[in-house]
């Protein structure tokens, strides 16, 4: 496989998935194996590359919805499958609530485990490529903006356009796009440089300038 998927699976009786786990390997996936929900979150917090998690619903310490609530908040855009023996429909009900991408009844079938795999890549995938497809349309029309003499307020539109993209490239790790993402920061942050130079000292004087305008835009934008 050219580019190598990732999957961290979480489980109390990972010994006995070896033959789930040789399948995958043999298919060309990297399968990083943790037994409790601790483990798992100590991954994540070092490897932001993880593309899939498994998790075991019914892990002693920290459960399978408990863990898949932290690594959330650390990699909110990653898939996560449920592993459960539990079929009860509110069980379910709350984990798919809970942002899980799908879930799987053990035993689990190498099968299923692939067609699993392949459906949430593939959503990814096409998530990702519609994000980047996406920016490049706007990409022009917040240039045009930024080289526009924009005033205060237009100044505030395209801070947040860009936060909302800076987000959406990272959230999908759509990489092709950080590189152009990161150059339209910089052209952001010299023409912004240049409304603050030129307004500066009338704002001084007049005492009607914005009240916050250098902190305001200061996390924004890369150094010149």
């Amino acid at each position: 496989m050219a580019d190598q998927i990732r999957i961290l699976w979480a489980d109390d009786e990972i010994d006995l998935l070896k033959p789930q786990l040789f399948f995958l390997e043999k298919k060309g996936y990297e399968v990083i194996t943790v037994s409790n929900g601790h483990d798992a979150l100590e991954v994540i917090a070092n490897d932001k590359n993880i593309d899939v998690v498994f998790l075991d619903e019914s892990m002693p310490g920290l459960s399978g919805l408990e863990t898949l609530a932290r690594i959330k908040t650390v990699l909110p855009g990653v898939p996560v499958v449920m592993i459960t023996k539990n079929e009860a429909e509110n069980l379910m009900e709350e984990a798919i609530g809970s942002q899980i991408d799908d879930y799987l009844i053990k035993p689990v079938n190498p099968n299923q485990i692939l067609l699993t795999l392949k459906k949430l890549i593939d959503n990814k995938r096409l998530v990702s490529e519609k994000t980047a497809t996406d920016y490049q349309q706007e990409f022009r029309s917040i240039l045009m903006e930024i080289n526009s003499n924009p005033g205060e307020k237009e100044w505030v539109d395209i801070y947040k356009k860009i936060i909302a993209w800076e987000i959406k490239i990272d959230e999908n790790n759509v990489q092709e796009m950080k590189e152009i993402l990161e150059m339209q920061k910089k052209e952001a942050n010299k023409e912004f440089s240049k409304f603050i130079m030129s307004n500066y000292v009338s704002w001084i004087k007049n005492g009607k300038g914005p009240l916050r305008v250098p902190t305001s835009f200061a996390p924004m934008f890369c150094p010149p």
